[in-house]
């Protein structure tokens, strides 16, 4: 079971952004610094597109209402990211079942990704930019930092994780009246759009 902190630790950031986990381990593995690193996320053309796709959330990211219609795409693509990249490490080190990596790494992403969004809604009902964009260089970081420090201590990784993730879960209790002000006004602002658009 020695590779299930770094895929509880990886499902984790892949539920707050999925390309960097896979670009940071893709890296770690093709520059030596990892031995553990599957082959697969070392191929180029993983790295390529991971790059790109984490430039592009870099940017979607940091922009009001913007970054919800992102979390919302990503709704399905970072638990099946987590869920992937669970699984490859699995089979790398053979110490823990594919299917079991790969359902740790998924539901654990699955958790973070409802964090992520639901703070984001939160904090797009506030007018300013600018929390938009110290929380999401807080998350880049935030993912950045913990995949880097599992990957040489994933035991201690795993339990900062775990950490994270019951705080955000907790903190997203107590943000549900935003969130429900959030979901008031897209709702209003598409009735809006649809009643100008009835109007001769």
């Amino acid at each position: 079971m020695s590779v299930l902190p770094l895929v509880f630790t990886s499902g984790w950031a892949s539920g707050v952004n999925a390309y960097a986990v896979v670009l940071l381990l893709g890296l770690f593995g093709a520059t030596g610094v990892a031995d553990d690193v599957p082959q697969t996320l070392q191929r180029p053309e993983v790295l390529i597109v991971a790059g790109a796709l984490f430039l592009c959330e870099a940017v979607a990211d940091k922009i009001p209402y913007v970054d919800s219609l992102w979390d919302s795409v990503h709704t399905v693509v970072r638990p099946l990211a987590g869920a992937w990249v669970g699984a490859l490490l699995a089979g790398q080190s053979g110490s823990l079942s594919d299917v079991a990596a790969g359902l740790i790494g998924g539901s654990t992403a699955l958790a973070s990704h409802a964090v992520k969004a639901g703070t984001r809604m939160a904090v797009n009902t506030s007018p300013e930019p600018f929390s938009n964009i110290a929380l999401s260089l807080a998350e880049d970081l935030g993912v950045g930092g913990i995949v880097t420090f599992a990957v040489f201590h994933p035991e201690a990784a795993a339990v900062i994780a775990a950490v994270l993730l019951a705080g955000g879960l907790a903190t997203l209790l107590f943000l549900v009246s935003r969130i429900r002000r959030f979901l008031r006004r897209r709702a209003q602002r598409r009735e809006e759009r649809r009643l100008a658009s009835r109007a001769p």
